[in-house]
Formats: C-alpha cells, structure tokens, sequence
C-alpha cells in the first residue's frame, strides 16, 4: 500500500477509536507508528510527543502531523493531519444532530458515563508509556518531579517550566 494512503489510513483509524482527546491518542499512536509500521523508533517517538506538547496545539494533531512529515514530508504530514481530524469532524457532526434530539433521554447520559473512565484509563496508559521511555534515571526523575510540582502545584505556566528543564537538563547532565 502507498505510504501516503497508509499514512491516511493510519491515523484515520488512530482519529475514529480514539475517545478522550490527544492524550488518550497517544498509545494508539504509539503502537501504530513503532510497532505496526515501524515508521519510527521508540526515541524518535518520544522526541516527536515532545516537539508536539511545545508546540502549540492539540498533540494528537501536532503529533499526526510531525510523524506525517517525518514519514512523507510536507504531504505526509497533511495526508496525516487531515486523516486524525476527519473522524472527529464526522463524529461531532452526527452526535450534534444527535444529542440535540435526545440529550434530555437516559441513555444517552448512561453513554457518556459509560465514556468517562475510557478517557482515564487511556491517559494513564499514556502516561506510563511516556513515563518508561522517557525517564531513564535518577536526573530525569528530578526534573519530571520538579515540573509537575511547579505546574500542578504552584500553577507556574508550561512554558516557564520547559524553560525551568531545559535549564535543569543542562545542569544535571
């Protein structure tokens, strides 16, 4: 099959059964492009996520598109960008016309509840996945340590805080 129509294909499906936003993606994601395809290394994998949370945007997004061109160059990357976000555009688009009929009905609240520890449990597959590839020693347990303090406890802003590792990153290593 063509790369290009792979590429679709690829994240068209990552798009359509993943719920939960970007993050819930991300393990999809994941065993698609280094596991099934092999179109890139677990490093490569873990440099891309992080060029994509820096950059603005959604991840899934930014993520489909930096493996996309990686892949195919600047055609790649719109044949992937395009192939994440077609099924939610669809999605959003019947569930509007939907819920707009019957979101005053049970089933349709049983449903979303039924959704909502989905989410959770694929963000923490993210998460653990992230976390195993990426933290490799005792340094790289600091710094993840530190930044989760500084953004979940102190409200520090993101960017401060890659600022804050980087810098760090330097020092220890």
């Amino acid at each position: 099959m063509p790369v290009l129509l792979d590429l679709f294909i690829s994240f068209f499906k990552i798009g359509a059964f993943s719920f939960g936003g970007g993050y819930a993606m991300l393990p999809f994601i994941e065993d698609v492009v280094i596991y099934e395809h092999g179109w890139l290394s677990a490093t490569e994998y873990i440099d891309i996520l992080a060029i994509s949370e820096m950059t603005p945007g959604p991840i899934a997004i930014n993520s489909a598109t930096f493996i996309g061109y990686k892949i195919a160059g600047f055609t790649g990357s719109l044949v992937s960008t395009i192939g994440v976000v077609l099924p939610s555009f669809i999605v959003v688009s019947l569930l509007f016309y939907v819920i707009s009929r019957f979101k005053n009905t049970k089933v349709v609240e049983w449903i979303f509840q039924g959704i909502r520890p989905i989410v959770v449990g694929l963000i923490l597959a993210a998460f653990i996945s992230v976390f195993n590839n990426t933290v490799a020693d005792i340094k790289a347990v600091f710094i993840s340590i530190t930044v989760f303090l500084l953004v979940y406890v102190k409200k520090i802003n993101p960017i401060v805080c890659i600022l804050i590792a980087g810098l760090l990153g330097i020092i220890l290593y």
